[in-house]
């Protein structure tokens, strides 16, 4: 799920499915193999925790309303035109321009992870784009991770104000973004500033560019919101909760 939307326009509607690849939801209890090789480790809090944790959901009938709303637009519009590009666009070349819409968000992970002492996380970082930013090619290739075994470290501003004790508040689920709270909302603000994508092309051209980045990390998911839709008694509980505790878990850790 980052990579799970992912379960920001990352899905209890779009934006959830529209991660890294992972492998289709599988049965809650019930995995092969072959299926726990495709988990990425940000996908584990699914497995690994199962401490019970309180969620405010005073506005769900409102949220309910929104994630039936993101669930249309996401069958009937997002989905199809992912379906599209995938079947016009190679792989390689997806990959390629999801490397490069990752390298320009390098600045959120950086000043995040330095802000929360994180240091070394930040250096990685910093290497991470100057490596891929040369020899990678403006970003097209991941040689940092290919070469150097140099992984990106995942923070945000989000995370950032729970690392420094500020609560999540209440869930919300946002047109279109999918699973969220007031104090990740205010996050994906901050963060949309600090994405280098935003001073090379403002306005409405910045979030049509997000919104191809976000239909270009949907071509190469694997259904991971059907998966959902499938196993799941009711989705929007499943999403909510799962969300919950993906966040806690990237705070924490």
């Amino acid at each position: 799920m980052h990579k799970l939307i992912i379960l920001l326009l990352m899905l209890a509607c779009p934006m959830v499915a529209m991660g890294e690849e992972p492998a289709q939801a599988p049965a809650v209890g019930t995995e092969t193999p072959a299926e726990q090789d495709d988990f990425t480790e940000d996908d584990e809090f699914l497995f690994e925790d199962e401490d019970e944790v309180f969620i405010a959901d005073p506005l769900e009938p409102v949220n309910r309303g929104i994630f039936w709303f993101n669930d249309k637009l996401y069958f009937y519009l997002f989905k199809p035109v992912a379906r599209g590009y995938r079947w016009a666009v190679p792989e390689p070349w997806r990959i390629a321009v999801q490397n490069v819409f990752s390298n320009l968000s390098t600045p959120i992970r950086l000043v995040n992870a330095g802000l929360q002492g994180k240091f070394s996380d930040a250096g990685n970082e910093l290497a991470r784009f100057t490596i891929n930013t040369t020899i990678g090619i403006g970003g097209l290739f991941d040689t940092a991770k290919d070469h150097f075994n140099i992984r990106k470290k995942d923070e945000d501003t989000g995370q950032t104000l729970g690392h420094y004790g500020i609560g999540p508040g209440f869930y919300l689920v946002l047109p279109v973004f999918g699973p969220s709270n007031p104090r990740d909302a205010i996050g994906l603000l901050v963060d949309s500033r600090m994405d280098l994508l935003y001073y090379l092309a403002e306005g409405r051209t910045y979030w049509g560019l997000k919104a191809f980045d976000k239909i270009n990390d949907l071509s190469i998911d694997k259904d991971t919101y059907e998966g959902i839709k499938k196993d799941a008694l009711d989705p929007y509980l499943f999403v909510r909760d799962a969300f919950i505790q993906y966040r806690r878990n990237k705070i924490e850790n």
